[in-house]
């Protein structure tokens, strides 16, 4: 009887272990798929008011999702963009990789951990590009993804070449989230050079782009803006391969796509910046069963920060004390719905010496804090090497620069800047000499001076240095020891620090 008993009690176990594994998709908390471009401004979408530049299928998922126009970027420069996300956390509370290329502190953990730790089978298939600071005595951390892969293959240098893969060969009584994360558009484009007019259709024509005022109209940049389509739109079309997969396995209900990018275009006043161009970002959320109002705009305020949370959330996972970010998940039941006041981002080393800070607010203003005013702006160094940028120093040498273009130069530059993002979509006239606007100048100093000294931000003396020449983007040829210097928060152990400040 009693060995009745017991099989009959493994069997019931058994069956509600299946069970569990087996629930209803509605039941388990959806999927969510993340894709992330790199280097690609907010504008560049067809979606968000590009006519030139072709998303058919990212403007598909807008058309029956959620599209935020009030998106920002804690960094605009690659790794410590990614970092910020995956954290959900600000740059200089990251540790070392407030700066590019470094790592994030060893107590911090990724959102992905805790889906797998939640039941979540996880996968990184593309651009990487972080990493974690292993301490002497500290335990390792638990591993984030089930699978990473580089996401190239032959004919396609984008990332994107396994991305249909992984959806396919993933456990099937698992819910998943994926990190596709593309290297399209960086620089060098190989898209011109692996293009398949079939796929993708015909390549972008320069006499079809669209030149922003702070570069030069001229044939040279007009090539180079082509070529950077061309890599947004095989983006793009990578995306609506992993759409149709969904669709045939019967996923795409209750999938949580979001679409994205990493920084601001590869060009001159746009990647590294704090303005629009550089810290804005595309936010398209496409989730059939979860959101409510399909085809909408959402205007309210939110940070890149705010990913991980909202993703641990509607898994149902545990949200852990080092988040800064606040869910998004009010947002898809009412796109009109606030879940912040104030928005903060940075801009740290990446190539050259630099430290600036800016807060946004729901009004639609920008602050912007320079504490390095006698070094210009220039971008990268891969912008500074780029056709666009030889283009401005040309029409620069012969005196012929417009003032949108000069300030790609300008130095020493203002320790202040403020815009009504409104009014000023590219911010080129700065309002922080107007005193119609002290009240609101006051006010956002103080309030980023409170993120500031809450977070453990700070500005040291001895900062990274340039390791690149600004003229020409060549290396200095220096040792890293030699040019590295303190990180932004590193002198006040901001990655022990958890406190939002104003938010």
């Amino acid at each position: 009887m009693n060995e009745l008993r017991i099989g009959w009690a493994a069997t019931l176990f058994l069956f509600l272990v299946a069970s569990a594994a087996t629930l209803p998709a509605a039941e388990r908390g959806p999927n969510v798929i993340l894709f992330i471009g790199d280097d690609i401004s907010w504008n560049d979408f067809g979606c968000y008011g590009n006519q030139a530049a072709r998303t058919p299928n990212i403007d598909r998922l807008a058309s029956r999702g959620l599209v935020f126009t009030q998106a920002y970027l804690t960094a605009s420069s690659c790794s410590p963009s990614r970092s910020s996300i995956i954290t959900g956390r600000y740059p200089h509370n990251n540790g070392k990789a407030a700066e590019l290329h470094l790592p994030i502190a060893a107590n911090l953990p990724w959102f992905p951990e805790l889906l797998r730790e939640a039941g979540y089978y996880t996968a990184l298939s593309g651009k990487h590009h972080m990493s974690v600071r292993s301490e002497r005595g500290q335990p390792a951390r638990p591993q984030a993804f089930d699978h990473v892969d580089p996401g190239r293959g032959p004919g396609n240098g984008g990332g994107h070449a396994n991305w249909v893969q992984v959806v396919r060969e993933r456990p099937k009584d698992k819910p998943f989230f994926f990190w596709f994360a593309s290297y399209d558009a960086h620089r060098g484009w190989d898209a011109d050079n692996q293009w398949d007019a079939q796929r993708y259709g015909p390549k972008h024509r320069p006499e079809d782009v669209i030149v922003p005022p702070f570069l030069i109209d001229d044939a040279a940049t007009r090539s180079d803006l082509a070529s950077y389509y061309n890599e947004v739109t095989r983006y793009d079309h990578y995306i609506g391969l992993v759409v149709d997969e969904l669709k045939a396995q019967g996923e795409l209900e209750n999938t949580l796509i979001l679409v994205m990018a990493d920084n601001g275009r590869p060009f001159p006043r746009a990647k590294t910046r704090l303005h629009d161009s550089g810290m804005k970002t595309a936010l398209v959320a496409h989730w059939p069963r979860g959101i409510r109002s399909a085809g909408a705009e959402c205007d309210s305020l939110v940070s890149a920060i705010d990913i991980a949370p909202t993703i641990l959330q509607l898994a149902g996972a545990n949200t852990p004390k080092t988040f800064q970010g606040e869910s998004m998940s009010p947002i898809f039941s009412d796109p009109t719905a606030a879940i912040r006041r104030f928005a903060y981002s940075e801009h740290n080393w990446h190539d050259y010496e630099a430290l600036g800070r800016c807060v946004r607010s729901a009004d639609g203003f920008l602050y912007i804090r320079n504490f390095r005013p006698q070094q210009a702006w220039q971008g990268p160094a891969d912008s500074v090497r780029s056709p666009s940028h030889r283009s401005l120093q040309r029409m620069r040498d012969e005196g012929k620069l417009a003032p949108a273009q000069t300030d790609v130069f300008l130095t020493p530059r203002a320790e202040v800047e403020l815009y009504r993002t409104a009014d000023d979509a590219d911010q080129l006239h700065s309002l922080a000499d107007d005193p119609a606007y002290d009240e609101i100048e006051a006010h956002l100093a103080e309030t980023l001076a409170a993120w500031r000294d809450a977070t453990g931000d700070s500005a040291p003396e001895r900062i990274s240095a340039d390791s690149f020449d600004r003229e020409t983007g060549n290396s200095l040829r220096v040792k890293e020891n030699e040019y590295r210097g303190t990180t932004p928060g590193e002198d006040r152990s901001a990655e022990k620090i958890n406190a939002r400040g104003p938010h």
